[in-house]
């Protein structure tokens, strides 16, 4: 799937769509369409079938309205992203009322990002390395500052333990992704393709003697995953020891 560039278009159309939309007109007849309709529609196409599958007539044809009539409201897809990929992070919840301070708080971050991710895979092919300035952006950055606020970090160490944990969740996601995408696009399960595998390896020589440390693990591994790879077991016991490592740090503060 292609990657998506955030910040790729007008600047200035994307900060309008982003804070207020495209205001109707005052006069002349009521506008057929609203902004939030069209971001609706092309998030539910790229949930569906990808960012790849999203045009501006695709949506056209999702709305029933004539294609000419999308760039009215939104002057091209990358400003259409820039609002998909906003209204996408709304949809992620403050950890303000989660109890038992700053970890559990982490947790809730990393594992809303993880469920964001899998609700919407199309997140993961959307580089954001120029975000666009929208105002779930804003709010999304400032609750999870919240949650470290206080607790003897400085500021720029606030902001990489959030980068962190937030990044971990997003890595973690796609490997997940990849997953049900594999199973999706072949019809075949891990399971399966395990058991369709093993009798293969058998007739060729794959080394057991020789990394021996290879096969016992990856024995122990496989049979735990039922798979090549464990994406929720990684992410679970990656986060608990990111937490430990922040958790050290924020006791050498005191």
């Amino acid at each position: 799937m292609t990657t998506e560039y955030s910040g790729g278009g007008d600047l200035r159309r994307s900060l309008e769509l982003l804070w207020g939309g495209r205001p109707a007109p005052r006069r002349g007849p009521k506008p057929k369409l609203t902004v939030a309709e069209i971001v609706r529609t092309a998030i539910a196409v790229a949930d569906a079938e990808g960012l790849d599958a999203l045009s501006m007539r695709r949506i056209a044809d999702e709305l029933g309205v004539a294609p000419m009539s999308i760039y009215t409201y939104v002057p091209s897809k990358a400003e259409l992203i820039d609002v998909m990929f906003d209204r996408a992070l709304a949809e992620l919840t403050p950890p303000d009322d989660v109890p038992g301070g700053w970890r559990p708080k982490l947790e809730h971050l990393a594992r809303d990002n993880w469920d964001l991710y899998h609700r919407h895979p199309w997140l993961l092919h959307v580089s954001v390395v120029r975000p666009p300035m929208g105002p779930a952006v804003f709010a999304k950055y400032e609750f999870e500052l919240r949650a470290v606020d206080g607790i003897g970090l400085t500021d720029v160490e606030m902001d990489s333990v959030v980068a962190l944990v937030t990044g971990f969740a997003e890595s973690s996601a796609r490997v997940s992704v990849n997953v049900a995408e594999a199973e999706r696009r072949t019809g075949m399960t891990d399971v399966q393709w395990w058991e369709t595998m093993a009798p293969l390896l058998e007739e060729v020589d794959t080394g057991e003697d020789e990394y021996p440390l290879s096969a016992r693990v990856g024995r122990s591994a496989g049979m735990e995953y039922q798979g090549a790879v464990g994406p929720r077991q990684a992410f679970e016991f990656g986060l608990a020891r990111i937490l430990d490592g922040i958790e050290v740090l924020i006791a050498s503060r005191r």
